[in-house]
């Protein structure tokens, strides 16, 4: 999932396979300044027929449904998209996990778990569009099933859970051998 004040990209990942997407360019109702239109690509000649926030966040909350979440730098967007829910009066019951916390306990030695690092550190196709939601949505699919995949060889754990990856994200890095090994022992059982 990508999320902005403009636009807002997500990937329905089901049984390790991407099964839908969901973007939309967002009229938040003002003007765009110069420098978010440079950064984003967003003009507001691209948003002055969006749909406004409050009908694409509507939309956005019926696809998610209750699924969990995934994104990278989930702390920005988990807030943001309880803001905007919460305006709607919708709830997300869904989880959140984030994958730049994840890569950083998996790619250590990475330069850096900017989601452009890692697409290019992996080898992760991408058409070398940044930051625009669907682009970065489906990088960050990607990326996650890149991660699982390697956890799953690595460690052979055979069924990967949301609370697994959410523990992981939260364990330190030089925890991470001890803490994947003794996953696999404990669910073996």
């Amino acid at each position: 999932m990508a999320i902005g004040r403009l636009k807002i990209g997500a990937i329905r990942i089901e049984q390790g396979r991407v099964t839908d997407r969901f973007q939309s360019l967002m009229n938040p109702g003002r003007r765009v300044d110069p420098f978010i239109e440079s950064y984003t690509g967003i003009t507001n000649a691209m948003l002055r027929d969006a749909p406004p926030c409050k009908e694409v966040m509507s939309k956005f909350a019926d696809f998610i449904e209750d699924y969990d979440l995934v994104a990278h730098n989930a702390s920005f967007d988990s807030r943001f998209l309880t803001a905007e829910l919460r305006r709607v009066k919708r709830l997300c019951a869904g989880e959140f996990a984030c994958s730049m916390l994840v890569a950083r306990r998996l790619y250590q030695d990475a330069d850096n778990h900017k989601l452009g690092t890692l697409v290019k550190l992996l080898r992760i196709p991408n058409n070398g569009t940044f930051h625009r939601a669907l682009a970065d949505a489906d990088m960050t699919a990607h990326l996650w099933l890149k991660m699982l995949a390697e956890i799953k060889g690595k460690y052979r754990i055979t069924e990967i859970t949301f609370p697994l990856m959410q523990k992981l994200s939260r364990t330190t890095a030089s925890a991470v051998p001890r803490f994947l090994r003794g996953w696999n022992a404990s669910n073996k059982e």
